[in-house]
């Protein structure tokens, strides 16, 4: 294990997904799956977003694009999250699921738009509602 991308990515994790998150994941870790978990955190988090050529806000539409076109829903809602917490807003959101469904196809984008505005109204509603509206 390098313990620099490993720390460097627990940060990186913690920022995007959030604290609770990353939290309840480790805490979930044992002997079968700690290789994975170490490996997401080391490679997936500490190499890949810890690099610095892409921003956060640029790694977090592409990886909605990504996970959307495989389908994975449960990581699509973590990244909705994500993106959020990289400064994404409600109407930029939209904007990446449009092109979501028009390139993976409109069933995926239906289930994409349920997934974010739930997601979206989860605590922030009012956010969202003055996001979308100022752009009517």
């Amino acid at each position: 294990m390098d313990k620099l991308l490993y720390d460097r990515g627990l940060v990186k994790r913690r920022q995007v997904l959030g604290d609770s998150y990353v939290d309840r994941t480790l805490a979930n870790v044992n002997d079968f799956n700690r290789e994975f978990q170490r490996l997401v955190t080391e490679y997936c988090w500490g190499e890949v977003w810890g690099e610095d050529t892409l921003s956060p806000r640029e790694r977090s539409i592409l990886t909605l694009g990504v996970v959307a076109a495989l389908g994975k829903m449960g990581e699509f809602a973590n990244h909705v999250r994500g993106a959020q917490a990289n400064g994404l807003t409600p109407t930029e959101i939209s904007a990446v699921l449009i092109q979501i469904a028009i390139y993976c196809g409109i069933p995926v984008g239906a289930d994409c738009f349920q997934i974010a505005d739930t997601i979206l109204n989860e605590g922030n509603g009012t956010l969202r509602e003055r996001e979308v509206s100022k752009h009517k």
